[in-house]
């Protein structure tokens, strides 16, 4: 479509169609009505008061919007774009149809490139990955704001990206999280830098395979304007920025827990440093910050810290402004976040970690670690895991719908850890639980909530999951 940006010509006439009508599907309907679309319908098979209270309010704009069973059957005859929302897969049945007909599929994230203003537009700094993204968007909006920008967290994380991008007082920059999902139907984006912080298996079920979700996640870096960063520790990113289809003059930009080479940011001892957008790189560094201003410092969460400044640096903000930005910043609850410290053992909530691969950056931030592992695994292999953090681990305690898979790992490749397992899967399983942990920690130990799971088996969600466990460490402080 030639519909670049919101001043273009056609959008009165461009027939939209919007697949789904949660959160992402209603701001996708209103953000075409701003932008004057004359033909935009919705269609949800779901059908709730709350949705039929929305749709009301778009119905007097002039949207047309169909609830219910069977509303996503059939794609209408009449359809220019098809705007879908995060999370419908690529096999669904009305994706499938508008592909056959060679109608453009967008994502909201293709949707808001196109109907930024020209005149005002805000640069995107874009994050994705497997593990990390939220934290560095937020790391790096705290980064940028020290700076003195007009900066926001938008997209998968934060405000929506189409109200940032329709917001009628511009921002100076957004710092953008994309999932892969997201990013499948994104074509047209032009980031002015991007990273991909890491590679590892998750959401195959709707890609389809491991190599489609990182050529999904590679989609981030196409067209971008000034710096593809990538973990030197994860081969895979690079690879992506070589793949990539970048504007003339774009640099590739490391991020290291090392000491880092040319056009890279990096440690040296401790304190993180920039030898990428100095002059002088190639004899000198930079200091940004030490891992003092970093809360944790646990490794992972100092290779957000990289990826975020090395963002920031693209962007031409100062050392200071990292630093400043680093130091105030406080990652969101069960981020690796300590509870408490019971009898001598220190008790940590990393219930976001809920794949293996977060799971074993949270254990080896640790010498001595009795685990709290398990929930739903969505189809994941711990051998790996089990294999890299065996040495650590004092003792395991398992629950939930899959624990049996990591039972299993356990008993290959760490026969000699003791593991307990607890089948109740009640309100007061996570209490259970932590009184296992309790017996099997040392004084020095961490009893680490890190279950490289989904929580759904058992709890509304990985906060829920996460407020439990530490309702469960807070009455041990009181017994």
């Amino acid at each position: 479509m030639s519909l670049s940006t919101r001043t273009d010509d056609g959008w009165a006439t461009t027939r939209f169609v919007v697949l789904g009508f949660g959160t992402a599907g209603y701001a996708c309907t209103d953000s075409l009505l701003q932008a004057g679309a004359g033909f935009v319908t919705a269609l949800d098979d779901r059908d709730t008061e709350a949705l039929r209270e929305k749709a009301q309010i778009l119905e007097t704009l002039g949207a047309t919007i169909k609830l219910g069973p069977g509303s996503t059957a059939e794609l209408p005859a009449e359809v220019d774009v098809l705007v879908t929302s995060p999370g419908i897969p690529p096999s669904a049945p009305l994706l499938a149809a508008a592909a056959e007909r060679q109608a453009p599929i967008w994502s909201e994230i293709e949707l808001a490139w196109r109907l930024r203003d020209p005149a005002t537009a805000a640069p995107w700094l874009c994050v994705t990955g497997t593990n990390g993204k939220t934290t560095t968007v937020q790391m790096l909006t705290a980064i940028l704001t020290a700076a003195g920008h007009r900066a926001v967290a938008a997209g998968n994380v934060g405000l929506p990206l189409l109200e940032a991008v329709m917001d009628p007082e511009p921002y100076d920059v957004i710092a953008v999280e994309l999932s892969s999902y997201q990013l499948h139907f994104t074509h047209s984006m032009s980031a002015h830098s991007a990273a991909v912080l890491n590679i590892a298996p998750d959401h195959v079920d709707w890609h389809g395979s491991l190599q489609a979700y990182t050529q999904d996640k590679g989609r981030i870096y196409e067209n971008c304007q000034v710096a593809c960063i990538y973990n030197v520790a994860d081969p895979e990113t690079e690879q992506l920025v070589l793949d990539a289809d970048v504007i003339e003059g774009c640099r590739a930009i490391g991020f290291t827990l090392g000491t880092p080479d040319i056009s890279m940011v990096g440690l040296v001892d401790d304190l993180l440093v920039d030898r990428a957008f100095v002059e002088q790189r190639a004899s000198s560094a930079l200091e940004l910050a030490t891992l003092a201003d970093i809360t944790p410092a646990a490794p992972h969460n100092v290779a957000n810290a990289l990826a975020a400044a090395a963002l920031a640096r693209s962007f031409g903000v100062p050392a200071t402004a990292v630093r400043d930005g680093l130091r105030g910043f406080r990652p969101d609850a069960h981020r690796i976040a300590h509870i408490a410290d019971v009898a001598g053992v220190n008790y940590v909530d990393d219930s976001k970690a809920t794949n293996p691969h977060a799971a074993q950056a949270s254990l080896q931030a640790y010498e001595h670690v009795v685990w709290i592992a398990g929930g739903q695994a969505k189809g994941a292999s711990f051998d790996e895991l089990v294999e890299a953090v065996k040495d650590r681990l004092r003792g395991v305690v398992l629950l939930g719908q899959d624990k049996q898979v990591i039972a299993q790992a356990l008993a290959r490749h760490a026969p000699d850890v003791p593991t307990i397992t607890v089948e109740a899967t009640d309100t007061g399983a996570m209490e259970t639980v932590v009184g296992e942990a309790t017996k099997l920690a040392r004084v020095g130990d961490t009893v680490l909530l890190a279950p490289g799971c989904a929580s759904w088996d058992m709890f509304a969600n990985y906060g829920a999951r996460g407020d439990a466990f530490a309702e469960a460490v807070h009455r041990l402080g009181d017994s």
